[in-house]
């Protein structure tokens, strides 16, 4: 008898385990759809009229040139999609774990207008960056990135 109850813990306990590892990689899943669809909307199709549907309001940014918050993201992107009317971003990689999503891929265009001090040149760039966002409650809550800010800016002739 005693063997038998400890047999059934230990099913039971496994059945958890197993359940716990299905939700963590549902959950993984689920903020690598919306960081997905995020990238698709928001960069694709450059409308930030969606913002507020993928990110918090309060939305914690690492990068010192981008404001804080959703407000913050908007207003930046929308300067740099306006002075770079070919603006392009090539989503290469997606690594997701828990609650952080990890993004390599590529932004590229012709800037067309002065954009961060920075005159308009008419010089095309392309720039790798992994950005690193924290989701919280199926929205971006924070983020990070790792960009070569030295060769975008030698690609668009700020330093020589």
């Amino acid at each position: 008898m005693k063997k038998a109850v400890k047999m059934g813990l230990v099913v039971v306990i496994v059945m958890f385990i197993a359940a716990g590892a299905v939700m963590a990689e549902n959950a993984t899943d689920a903020n690598k759809a919306v960081i997905g669809g995020f990238a698709e909307r928001v960069f694709a199709k450059k409308d930030l009229s969606g913002v507020d549907q993928y990110m918090k309001a309060d939305y914690i940014q690492h990068n010192p040139l981008v404001a804080q918050g959703a407000k913050g993201f908007k207003e930046f992107f929308s300067a740099w999609f306006a002075s770079v009317p070919d603006w392009t971003y090539t989503l290469k990689k997606m690594v997701a774990e828990g609650n952080e999503v990890w993004v390599y891929g590529t932004y590229s265009g012709t800037l067309q207008k002065d954009w961060l001090g920075i005159p308009a040149s008419g010089q095309k760039y392309a720039v790798d960056a992994v950005d690193i966002f924290r989701m919280q409650d199926g929205k971006l809550a924070e983020h990070w990135d790792v960009m070569d800010i030295y060769g975008l800016f030698k690609q668009l002739g700020a330093i020589k």
